[in-house]
C-alpha cells in the first residue's frame, strides 16, 4: 500500500502534464522514455519529492527535480509548480529546438513534409490502379 507521500510515476507524469494520458506516461516509462534518479524504471514506480527524473519524449529532453507530488491533473501552471527543471536542460532543450528549426529552413521545400495537390493526387491515384 502506498503512503501519501508517493506517487505512481506514470501518474505524476500526467498530472505534470508531460504526457496527454496517463496511458501515454505509462508507455513511455515502460519505452524507457524515462528514468528516476539515472535508473530505469516501471510505471508503477513510486515517485519521491527530491527524485531526479529524465524524459525523453519526441526530440526533447527534461532533467527535472520533484518538488511536489499531487494525483490530479491540475491547471499548467500549478503543474508547473511540481517539478523544477535543472538549467543546462532549459538551455539545451531550447538549443536543440532553434537547431531543428534552421534545419528546417535549410531544407528544399520539395523535402518538407505536405499533403500532395491535385495533379499530384491524381498520378498517385493512377500509378496505383496501374500497379496494384
Amino acid at each position: 500500500m502506498t503512503n501519501n507521500d508517493d506517487v505512481r510515476i506514470d501518474k505524476w507524469l500526467w498530472a505534470a502534464r508531460f504526457f496527454k494520458t496517463r496511458t501515454l506516461a505509462a508507455e513511455a516509462v515502460s519505452g524507457g522514455k524515462v528514468h528516476i534518479n539515472g535508473q530505469r524504471c516501471k510505471p508503477s514506480r513510486e515517485l519521491k519529492i527530491g527524485d531526479i527524473v529524465s524524459i525523453s519524449k519526441d526530440q526533447d529532453h527534461w532533467e527535472i527535480a520533484v518538488t511536489d507530488l499531487k494525483k490530479q491533473r491540475r491547471p499548467a501552471k500549478e503543474a508547473a509548480q511540481l517539478y523544477q527543471e535543472d538549467e543546462t536542460s532549459i538551455s539545451n532543450r531550447i538549443e536543440q529546438r532553434e537547431l531543428r528549426k534552421q534545419q528546417q529552413a535549410l531544407m528544399p521545400a520539395s523535402h518538407r513534409e505536405r499533403k500532395p495537390n491535385k495533379k499530384q493526387r491524381r498520378l498517385i491515384h493512377r500509378f496505383k490502379q496501374d500497379h496494384g
